[in-house]
């Protein structure tokens, strides 16, 4: 465990909530940490520590998990990218603890905003929030990378929300050169526009272009129902397409998929869980700025003869 003395993620709770009432407009996150760390009355010292990776201040790095569980729990808000804002929740919160959260209050948020944010297991990560359950480092170490994840996939959605439908089919093609389709990026061409005929882009598998793989991208929030696939089944007809994949942001209805898995396996349907987890895998518009080496004792060494 951390011998920091720079509060954990729940107890910058009421002062992040504070700054952002103060700000109805909405606030930057480098606009939120000196407040913050101000009415926190961090030391010098506790300002200046960081993580021991060295790359992030800690208490902006638990400021920056506070902001995230405050969001999952639906007590904050980014109306557009990189910018908070409370909600009204947020606001009935503060006019109910005007004079600061109590310890249990704030776990309850935190609790609300880890189980919404996708870490419903209940395991604990003891660096950003503290944990006092029996796990093994290693079950703690992938606790840890699994709500990281999950908070990495969250914002990719919603950045995605937030682009123009030209970035996300860009995207989509770049997402799939990265998985190793197109022997080169020229390989892989976006379509788009009136004429498409319902299809995004093309994937050429080879270099005379004999075989193709074509794309439709939804940036959608409802669910991607059957007529949506049949549509989609008919311009891969229409190009003569034996291969396809669809991707969308949503998810797909199960009268969707059965019908995908009635008419043809040569159509792969992404949902957004499966087309954020290929984006952290690729390393697309996702960044890996940490690498974590586990030692462990090799036995072979020592029973070698």
């Amino acid at each position: 465990m951390s011998t920091s003395t720079v509060p954990l993620p729940y107890a910058f709770f009421h002062a992040i909530l504070t700054q952002l009432a103060h700000h109805p407009e909405g606030l930057r996150r480098k606009e939120i940490h000196q407040p913050v760390a101000d009415a926190m009355h961090l030391t010098a010292a506790e300002r200046e520590e960081r993580l021991p990776s060295g790359t992030h201040l800690r208490y902006r790095h638990r400021i920056g998990w506070s902001l995230h569980l405050l969001k999952a729990a639906g007590y904050a808000e980014t109306p557009t990218a990189g910018l908070w804002r409370i909600t009204s929740l947020g606001s009935d919160l503060l006019a109910s603890h005007p004079g600061g959260l109590d310890e249990a209050t704030a776990r309850r948020i935190q609790k609300e905003g880890r189980v919404a944010g996708g870490n419903e297991s209940g395991g604990e990560v003891p660096e950003l929030l503290g944990s006092g359950v029996e796990q093994t480092p290693e079950e703690r170490i992938d606790a840890a990378m699994k709500e990281i994840e999950g908070a990495v996939a969250r914002e990719l959605l919603e950045r995605i929300s937030q682009s123009p439908p030209a970035f996300f089919e860009g995207l989509v093609l770049d997402l799939l050169h990265a998985l190793g389709y197109g022997s080169s990026r020229e390989d892989l061409k976006r379509l788009g526009g009136s004429g498409d005929g319902g299809v995004d882009g093309v994937i050429s598998l080879d270099k005379l272009g004999f075989e193709k793989v074509y794309v439709q991208a939804k940036r959608w929030q409802n669910s991607v129902g059957r007529p949506e696939i049949q549509s989609f089944f008919g311009a891969l007809a229409g190009q003569k397409a034996k291969k396809g994949v669809f991707i969308t942001t949503s998810t797909f209805t199960k009268e969707a998929r059965e019908y995908r898995a009635h008419v043809s396996e040569n159509v792969v349907l992404l949902d957004g869980a499966r087309l954020t987890a290929l984006m952290i895998e690729a390393g697309v518009a996702v960044t890996h700025h940490r690498t974590i080496r586990l030692p462990r004792v090799d036995g072979d060494y020592f029973d070698a003869e």
